[in-house]
């Protein structure tokens, strides 16, 4: 599904090889029976403002979101199990997962990193894709609410990964609007028990 293909380009570090692809992408977005109307207006929103000025604009914007913080990064098990040992147990389950699909990793990404759960998705059927982003939601949740406080067009890839997963997407209207810094974020990320019902590794599920 290429849909899947493109979120994960637009969540990924702003090459200028991925710059170049922006046309396309925004293609694959306007024909996807999977974005709503709505998601669809805020991920071409994205997109253009990921091709606007030079590519170091575009890449310092993006590291100062998700590079900078706990509470944007889009490693999925930092979400869970921050440093612990759990998270290593979770990362061979889900790598695991990956090649038993016949999946390979062909970079120095780790396996929980957003954009490669993506690129994974993307071949592989509905049925398991909505499953998996499901068993993340409340993951892909507490970003999404993150990138809105920080008023970024970047929620747009959470916001649509949630409508697809069949949940409802975060309320912009409830989200308090910050400036500070994202330690703070990160602060606030802790305070709040937004995954306290997560299932665990070896529970039956891999997020």
């Amino acid at each position: 599904m290429l849909i899947f293909k493109a979120f994960s380009a637009l969540l990924s570090y702003p090459s200028e090889e991925m710059r170049q692809a922006l046309p396309e992408i925004a293609e694959v977005v306007r024909a996807s029976p999977l974005v709503g109307a709505h998601e669809r207006e805020k991920l071409l929103a994205l997109i253009d403002e990921i091709g606007e000025g030079n590519l170091l604009a575009a890449e310092e914007r993006y590291v100062d979101l998700f590079d900078r913080g706990r509470a944007l990064s889009l490693h999925l098990f930092e979400h869970l199990h921050g440093d612990g040992r759990d998270r290593g147990t979770a990362m061979v389950e889900l790598k695991a997962l990956y090649a038993a699909a016949g999946f390979e990793l062909n970079s120095s990404e780790l396996p929980d990193y957003l954009p490669v759960v993506l690129e994974y998705l993307s071949q592989r059927d509905m049925a398991e894709a909505r499953d998996m982003l499901a068993d993340c939601a409340h993951i892909v949740r507490s970003i999404a609410r993150s990138l809105i406080a920080r008023q970024s067009s970047y929620s747009a890839v959470p916001q649509a990964l949630l409508v697809i997963a069949g949940e409802k997407p975060v309320d912009t209207a409830g989200v308090k609007p910050v400036a500070e810094q994202p330690e703070t974020l990160d602060r606030d990320w802790a305070e709040r028990p937004a995954f306290a019902d997560a299932a665990t590794p070896g529970g039956g599920s891999t997020m």
